[in-house]
């Protein structure tokens, strides 16, 4: 084996096919971890940077949208469906001024902002005409080239396109082969697996493969707790996503008839994986809140996924100083559906040796260990 992938999330799975693409012998070591980011995200696809964003951050974003729409439309020709649909999204509020037209009609001008598309403002009542349980008194803006992704019917286009191409695959828990120098593998069950590199995209879990060796990743489990809405009768398929600005809430649709609300964020639960009632009862207050006609909606399931947080909100990308022989790609949070296909392709190029095509330095994992 040349390289090992250890997580089978979006991130993981797109490394791994990134490398097997290009002919790379690659293993794939999936923990199946109950409460994995990637099957509980919302799918609110905006993959595109901010003017306030350090430039790094910039860089990365601006390299991951115009990637995004790319690597989809490889899978989807590859007969591999990603559940990626491009369905607009739309930033509303009632004022009509918080809803970001300036901002994004400025964006969506430069070269860069290609696939954002046209931007638009809507006067009170057109976003209900386009997201039907929105209120009529709600104005915003729409952005043509927002979409939403079915993060494991994404993960599972990419992990069956690698397998096509020879990757191989181990189920289960698994610890780093340290010899006190490096690391040379793998260790799943009873097998040692041994590689040159290996690519560690566990997600929350990244930080317990690292720590058997003495090294504290600055990663931890955020737990999210989203819950799904049925509108029976009600064909969903072609709403977009939403923003309700001065909450900062999102708001995503799936076919038939689903809708999945904004979740809640908690950094001090850790790996605890249960729904609870003051989660539910976020969830569906502030859903009612913002969208009253959800009043009578079946109450489907609450999802609830760990997101990888760090230390200062930056995502983990590159070597470990201490630890030759591994590459770390996780952190980035909420935003793992939208990053996560890019930052695996950046692993899988650093795991060949390539040009990861960026300054990575501000992502260095082990920079809150080794400050400048």
């Amino acid at each position: 084996m040349d390289v090992i992938v250890v997580g089978g999330g979006i991130v993981g799975t797109s490394a791994a096919f990134h490398l097997t693409k290009k002919g790379v012998s690659t293993a794939l070591v999936d923990g199946s971890h109950l409460g994995q980011a990637t099957a509980a995200g919302t799918g609110i696809i905006f993959p595109w940077p901010f003017p306030w964003d350090a430039a790094p951050v910039r860089d990365f974003k601006a390299r991951a949208s115009e990637h995004y729409p790319l690597l989809m439309a490889e899978l989807s020709e590859d007969g591999h469906a990603p559940g990626y649909e491009v369905v607009g999204g739309m930033s509303v509020d009632l004022e009509g001024d918080d809803s970001g037209f300036d901002l994004m009609r400025t964006l969506s001008e430069l070269p860069e902002f290609a696939t954002m598309g046209r931007v638009e403002r809507l006067a009170p009542g057109e976003p209900t005409s386009r997201f039907p349980l929105v209120p009529e008194s709600y104005g915003g803006v729409h952005i043509e080239g927002m979409a939403r992704l079915n993060g494991w019917a994404a993960r599972s286009a990419l992990y069956n396109a690698a397998e096509e191409r020879g990757l191989h695959y181990f189920k289960g828990d698994s610890r780093l082969l340290w010899n006190g120098r490096r690391v040379t593998g793998v260790r799943v069950g009873a097998d040692d697996l041994e590689a040159p590199v290996v690519i560690v995209a566990a997600g929350a879990w990244s930080a317990g493969l690292l720590a058997a060796t003495g090294v504290d990743l600055p990663v931890h489990p955020v737990r999210g707790q989203a819950t799904h809405f049925a509108l029976p009768g009600r064909d969903t398929r072609s709403w977009p996503v939403v923003r309700f600005g001065e909450r900062d809430y999102f708001v995503s649709a799936f076919g038939p008839d689903r809708v999945v609300t904004g979740g809640t964020r908690e950094p001090e639960a850790g790996f605890d994986r249960r729904v609870t009632a003051s989660g539910l009862l976020h969830n569906l207050t502030t859903a009612l809140e913002v969208l009253p006609g959800l009043a009578d909606a079946t109450v489907v399931e609450t999802r609830v996924g760990f997101r990888p947080g760090t230390h200062d909100g930056q995502q983990l990308l590159g070597p470990v100083e201490r630890l030759p022989g591994v590459l770390v790609a996780t952190g980035l949070g909420g935003e793992g559906l939208t990053f996560g296909p890019y930052q695996g392709v950046v692993a899988a190029r650093l795991a060949m040796g390539e040009d990861p095509g960026l300054d990575l330095a501000a992502f260095r994992p082990d920079r809150s260990m080794n400050p400048a």
